[in-house]
């Protein structure tokens, strides 16, 4: 009798570690579905050129992606991550027309996303507003400030065409430059997560603040990071938008920051915080290209596109649902 409860207690336990494997393994297999999908139904799928151009579109979203991961395993949100984009790219604009060297510009670009990252993240950490209103204000108030400094038009760098060759250029004329820019970040992005303290901790937080706060960890420092990070991805992207384009565009990146969030989800990582990887995130934005490719390839409204990916998150979510509740 004893031997039968053991031997059933053991199904049961197999069962369930099945079904958190399969559960992990599903934004993976679900891109592979997709890519046969699409290779069987368009015959212009699976050319180079495409699938180069797919790689293109996902690298702006994905390193937008990347930084939020962060903040949504400490269980944040950050819905700023567009308009921040679009003020790093005009910041970049704006000290460019003062003749100032490039390099320069790119810089101030860069930190003006991280520093809108980490005004979000002191709102949360030091004045407990909750994320998704503090950064819901800062989206507003940036995308505000965007349209102040630049009386609503775009910022040309007729003076810097060097510029346009830090996005619009390619390696070994096949891959394009910010491909190659969005797998690096993704690289120390991982390292960071997977292999240092400070990623530790991200986890640690999201998994429980509570007992992070107990166990010493500094909580506040950690969720500045965490938003800083994101900001800093936000400029990154940016910066390589305002190239793509060759102009700093001031409502540039609206509804950006919904899609890198919707990667991030589809990729696996708990809205209740505590789960989440890089890869994960790299599979979801590529999921999200791949359809949008796929679906725009087979002649597929805009509007039934909007639909399909609004149907993918939802099943996302429903997921991470059935992954909590199987704890």
């Amino acid at each position: 009798m004893t031997q039968q409860i053991k031997t059933v207690k053991t199904v049961a336990i197999n069962k369930t570690q099945l079904k958190s494997i399969l559960m992990k393994l599903a934004p993976l297999m679900s891109l592979i579905l997709l890519i046969i999908y699409f290779s069987l139904a368009s015959p212009h799928f699976f050319s180079v050129a495409n699938l180069m151009s797919v790689a293109l579109q996902t690298s702006v979203i994905g390193i937008m992606a990347i930084g939020v991961t962060y903040v949504i395993i400490t269980a944040g949100i950050d819905l700023s991550l567009g308009s921040i984009m679009a003020f790093s790219g005009v910041i970049v604009g704006m000290v460019a027309s003062y003749n100032m060297p490039i390099s320069l510009a790119i810089m101030a670009g860069v930190f003006a996303g991280t520093f809108c990252g980490f005004i979000n993240g002191f709102l949360v950490a030091k004045a407990k507003i909750p994320a998704f209103i503090a950064t819901l204000g800062i989206m507003m108030s940036v995308r505000g400030i965007n349209m102040v400094l630049t009386d609503g038009r775009s910022l040309y760098f007729i003076k810097y065409p060097e510029f346009k060759s830090l996005a619009q250029g390619y390696l070994f004329n096949t891959i394009p430059l910010p491909v190659i820019y969005f797998f690096v970040i993704a690289i120390i992005a991982a390292f960071i997560l997977k292999r240092t303290v400070v990623g530790r901790y991200i986890y640690a937080l999201g998994s429980n603040e509570a007992a992070a706060k107990l166990s010493g960890i500094k909580v506040d420092r950690i969720k500045l990071f965490a938003f800083s990070f994101s900001g800093l991805m936000a400029g990154i992207s940016g910066v390589i938008l305002a190239s793509r384009i060759n102009s700093g565009n001031p409502s540039g990146g609206q509804g950006y920051e919904l899609e890198a969030i919707a990667a991030v989800i589809i990729g696996g990582t708990s809205l209740n915080g505590g789960i989440g990887t890089i890869g994960g995130t790299i599979i979801g934005a590529f999921i999200m290209s791949i359809l949008k490719n796929g679906l725009n390839l087979m002649g597929v409204s805009q509007f039934w596109q909007m639909v399909a990916m609004g149907g993918v998150v939802i099943g996302a979510v429903y997921l991470d649902t059935l992954r909590n509740k199987s704890k």
